[in-house]
């Protein structure tokens, strides 16, 4: 099985748009987000991924097939010190307890250095397992953890848990020599 995490360019944009769709329907059943007049979610800020600097979005390829798409950029979502946020993280169902998740974040962290935030809704067992074991793994226990966090408030009122972190020393090339 071959992961790939690809940049998405903005010929793709519709295509992301798609799998966010599919990302907030799945997660609605957390944030309790309504769909708007159009039946669709949306993502307000999906086309600053292509005018703004540090915003940078991906898809997870396996096998040349979409699998997912992570979307990182600098817009930290509690008053942290941290170079880089993990604004959206979805694998599709097909491809989840493969690796491939695992394979992602490691990746995208590696390829990103500097210290991290990431926030997870408490209510996605699915997510807090996940997160709890990438984070540990990646860092190697080396990690701040917040539950709760107060700046950290999702649309259905849940407070967010928030993890802060430093990229592993070792890993592949920064994302200045990569991209």
């Amino acid at each position: 099985m071959k992961i790939e995490l690809i940049p998405v360019d903005a010929g793709e944009k519709e295509i992301l748009r798609n799998l966010l769709e599919k990302y907030d329907y799945e997660f609605s059943q957390y944030d309790k987000r309504d769909v708007n007049h159009l039946g669709l979610y949306g993502y307000d800020y999906l086309d600053y991924y292509w005018t703004e600097e540090g915003r940078w979005p991906f898809f997870i390829k396996v096998d040349q097939k979409l699998a997912g798409s992570v979307m990182v950029n600098t817009y930290r979502e509690v008053d942290e010190e941290t170079d880089y946020t993990v604004a959206e993280f979805f694998v599709m169902y097909k491809y989840r307890g493969l690796g491939v998740g695992r394979h992602a974040a490691f990746e995208v962290f590696d390829r990103f250095k500097g210290s991290w935030q990431l926030k997870r809704h408490p209510k996605n067992i699915g997510s807090v397992h996940f997160w709890n074991k990438i984070v540990h793994e990646y860092t190697g226990g080396d990690y701040r953890y917040v539950q709760g966090h107060p700046q950290a408030e999702y649309d259905d009122g849940s407070l967010g848990d928030v993890f802060i972190f430093q990229s592993r020393k070792e890993g592949l090339a920064s994302h200045e020599q990569s991209s």
